[in-house]
């Protein structure tokens, strides 16, 4: 019978090839002619550009009929901080992305898009212009806006990297799809919000733009489009959005207007894929766009298909162990790929039944632009290297570039036939978060680079909940000069007033250089700061000497150097007296009549109580004995937009005193620029001071708290976060701040930042033995890695360091600054003295010969000067008064 049966299965082969080879010869022969028909088909069909582009309509509303029955809503959303977290945060994000994946189900497609596009530079130069004010700042401010220019084009700024989700539904009508949409872009919005990301849902016109800037990569023209237009003009949507032409008679490129495109499809043949192959296409600096159309198998219809392999593989290993008995050997040893694909389905199939997982029949699509055809190899060939890193390999859609160039769109529909089943998790791997941007527009400030994507950071701090700050590093590792760069930069960006508190005298050169006010304060100077100033609105109740007393309780609780602080009688003495001091300052509140410290002292005096006389023989040496600097009427302007208050040469009894003097000064102004809508920053140097002395860390904990509410923008900048953990009640400056500049840290500060930050050992390694300027940015519930290089041939450079040799060669280039300038108004006072005999030498005037030979006679004692002085008053005395004249 067996012999029977081969025979006759000869016969047959002989009388027809096999079908596959039949179906080979056919595409390799017939493939490029029945694909010419086509395209010369769809040519006939399609006279235009607008038609070849696949939906039907665009609401307004952002809903777009694709198809007759399909209709598709998009959602942009945000990155958030993935590749730097910690391994427990990256297992959270990754596992609530499988359940995001796992909401859709067989009903919705959905489609991930990630667009790397090159932008317009002339869009961020403007966010970072500053223009010339025609003052005597340009000089600075105009080098200041070319450091900021040069450090955009160090970045990738100028490429816009955008991502979506499109999905999509089939409905009878927009009627019946709209509340479907509505419900799947809620949920997908509340998923995002579990995943800390930013998400909006996209109106018509913002959809329409994708695709414009999508078919016109190298557009410089902006986007234009009104729905109002569309009833007047009679176009369609389509002809705002489509580029001149389309080619698309080449197998392996395409043209749109002046663009050649590819269009690839990966291919995933790793047996385990890595969430990093997502970020490194990313992270290219190519025009690319890659979409991820995925569709949900129905649960149960997924189980039955894995089922069903099973059975055919257990079916293939029973032939083959009949197969092994018939030949005589073991009937255990059969294929080991046939062992290895069991494995694996079982395994599938125990994931489907029992682990939560989903099958996804997953498309992922790559489309590369570029303005030339040696260009677009070059980047087709950089896309394909990345995916063959990691045992994947991308491939050219042979003759169906219009496919997936219209499948690139966020339209939510895919017409590439090619999909890969994959489970939830393996679908997940895609992960689609890297690292988050932060690049503002309006009042932002600059900060370094990103050092993950080389990108600027712009940020503004008024944004933030909570604008306190802290810039937190070692010595000599760039808090200084970072709060400098900050001061500049807000300086020529804002209207915000600035005072600085300068235990160590760094901060003048910038200062005055700003044209700012700098007042030294010590036991010797003659620039004096009351401490009993006060103004109408020092409070925001209708007491203003509430929050004062706050004040001079602690003053004089730090002057009398009680551990204990001042008992509750002596504060009752003293809140006793404050009314009676001001009494004649409310009465008539003119400059003349704000107390000084001496009033209060004397107020005590004549108190009976032992405790007024024992706050009285306390204050006495800072009113009549050694140590009077602060018991005078404020001599100074402080109406200045930059104030630095130099408190150097304050000795230990006075400086922190005069630290507490100053933040009351700032509350001062504080009060003052509320009613003028104005912000007012205030940076305190060597902070850890501060926080020593009971009463003047209670003071700071208080601006910490208070200054939000009154437009005050605080900056601590300190060495160790140990300071700021010292007491409960410091804590609440670091808990009250949104926005900590961290430079290098110590090893101690570092594993404090890491838990109390969240910090992961990644991201820490920015802040552990890091070069100057280099860090992390804590801003809000961001965490950024940047560096800062600055140029150290600008004048600002110069200002802003505080290297003592650096220090040393800004003062030596003053004084022969300085030495040059003396010189100049020399030689030029020479041209301007008047010559004898009524005349006045100019450079063109023969005189210039007859005093080279009077030089010597006049600098001779009783000589030519003398005589010149006698008939210069002489002739003075002739000139008649303009009375006179009149």
């Amino acid at each position: 019978m067996d012999r029977k049966e081969e025979k006759r299965r000869r016969k047959l082969e002989k009388k027809a090839p096999p079908k596959v080879n039949v179906k080979r010869k056919q595409t390799d022969a017939a493939y490029n002619k029945k694909s010419a028909k086509n395209a010369q088909t769809t040519k006939e069909k399609r006279i235009s550009a607008q038609k070849s582009i696949p939906y039907r309509e665009m609401g307004r509303d952002g809903i777009c009929r694709v198809q007759d029955r399909l209709y598709s809503k998009t959602i942009r959303f945000y990155d958030i901080n993935y590749q730097l977290a910690q391994n427990e945060d990256k297992n959270a994000i990754f596992e609530n992305w499988c359940d995001f994946l796992n909401y859709f189900d067989s009903t919705i497609f959905f489609q991930l898009s990630f667009i790397n596009h090159k932008t317009n530079m002339t869009e961020y130069e403007k966010i970072i212009r500053i223009t010339p004010q025609d003052d005597d700042f340009d000089d600075v401010r105009m080098e200041y806006a070319q450091m900021l220019k040069d450090q955009l084009a160090k970045g990738n700024n100028g490429l816009m990297k955008t991502k979506y989700i499109t999905f999509a539904v089939e409905a009878d009508s927009v009627r019946e799809a709209r509340p479907k949409l509505e419900r799947i872009e809620a949920d997908i919005l509340n998923n995002f919000k579990v995943l800390g990301v930013r998400a909006y849902p996209l109106n018509g016109v913002e959809r329409l733009q994708i695709m414009y800037e999508t078919f016109n990569p190298e557009q410089e023209h902006p986007f234009s489009f009104q729905y109002e237009r569309l009833i007047t003009s009679g176009l369609s949507t389509k002809d705002f959005i489509a580029p001149t032409s389309f080619i698309f008679r080449n197998g392996k490129y395409f043209q749109m207007g002046n663009t050649l495109g590819a269009a690839s499809y990966l291919q995933i043949l790793a047996p385990e894929l890595t969430d990093k192959m997502l970020a490194e296409f990313l992270d290219m600096d190519k025009n690319l766009i890659i979409n991820l159309h995925i569709q949900s198998i129905d649960q149960m219809k997924a189980i039955k298909l894995v089922k069903s392999k099973v059975t055919d593989i257990n079916r293939m290993k029973i032939e083959e162990q009949k197969k092994a008995v018939r030949s005589g050997y073991d009937m255990d040893i059969i294929p080991s790929d046939l062992m290895t694909y069991g494995n694996e389905a079982k395994r599938l199939l125990e994931d489907l039944q029992s682990r939560n997982e989903r099958m996804f029949l997953v498309t992922a699509i790559f489309l590369n632009t570029a303005k030339t055809k040696q260009e677009l190899d070059n980047v087709v060939f950089q896309t394909a290297g990345i995916a063959q890193k990691y045992n994947c390999v991308l491939r050219r859609l042979d003759y169906m570039q219009e496919q997936g160039l219209m499948s690139s769109l966020p339209l939510g529909l895919n017409q590439i036939p090619i999909k890969r089943a994959l489970t939830t998790t393996s679908t997940a791997i895609f992960v689609p978060f890297t690292t988050q941007e932060l690049f503002m527009e309006g009042e932002s400030l600059y900060y370094g680079l990103n050092a993950l994507s080389n990108n600027m950071i712009m940020v503004d701090r008024k944004k933030l909940k909570n604008p306190n700050g802290l810039i937190l590093g070692t010595p000599g590792s760039g808090k200084s000069f970072s709060a400098k760069r900050e001061i500049t930069n807000a300086f020529f960006v804002t209207r915000d007033d600035i005072i600085i508190c300068d235990p160590e005298g760094e901060y003048y050169p910038l200062v005055n250089k700003l044209g700012g006010q700098v007042i030294h304060i010590s036991p010797t100077s003659h620039d004096y700061i009351n401490p009993m100033d006060i103004n109408l609105d020092y409070s925001d109740d209708d007491n203003p000497l509430g929050f004062k007393s706050d004040f001079i309780l602690s003053l004089c609780e730090l002057i009398m150097g009680s551990r204990n602080g001042i008992e509750a009688e002596e504060k009752s003495v003293i809140d006793r007296c404050l009314p009676i001091v001001y009494q004649k300052y409310f009465e008539d509140p003119v400059p003349e009549n704000m107390p000084v410290l001496g009033d209060l002292y004397a107020t005590l005096r004549a108190q009976k109580e032992e405790q007024a006389q024992r706050i009285a023989t306390a204050l006495e040496i800072y009113v009549n004995g050694s140590l009077k600097v602060f018991n005078h009427q404020t001599n100074v302007r402080l109406d200045n937009r930059i104030i630095c208050f130099d408190i150097k040469d304050l000795g230990k009894q006075l400086k922190k005193l005069g630290m507490l003097v100053v933040q009351d000064q700032v509350w001062n102004r504080v009060t003052l620029n509320r009613f003028s809508h104005k912000s007012t920053r205030y940076y305190v140097d060597e902070f850890h001071l501060l926080l020593k002395e009971e009463q003047t860390a209670a003071y700071s904990v208080e601006i910490w708290k208070r200054f939000r509410k009154w437009g005050g923008i605080p900056t601590g900048i300190t060495q160790n976060i140990k300071d700021l953990l010292a007491s409960r009640e410091i804590e609440n400056i670091f808990e009250n701040s949104d926005f900590i500049y961290m430079l290098n840290q110590a090893s101690g500060d570092r594993q404090i930042l890491a838990k109390q930050l969240n910090i992961s050992p990644y991201q820490l390694s920015y802040v552990t033995n890091s070069g100057e300027g280099e860090g992390l940015l804590f801003y809000g519930n961001i965490i950024i890695p940047f560096k800062d290089r600055f140029d150290k041939s600008l004048k600002l450079y110069a200002l802003m360091t505080t290297k003592p040799e650096e220090v040393e060669k800004r003062k030596a280039a003053e004084a022969a600054e300085v030495a040059e300038q003396a010189e100049k108004d020399r030689q030029t006072s020479w041209q301007t003295q008047k010559i004898p005999e009524g005349y006045w030498l100019d450079e063109d005037d023969d005189l210039g010969e007859a005093l080279g030979l009077e030089l010597d006679r006049m600098v001779k004692p009783g000589g030519a000067l003398a005589e010149r002085d006698k008939r210069l008053g002489k002739k003075l005395s002739e000139v008649p008064d303009e009375e006179d004249g009149e």
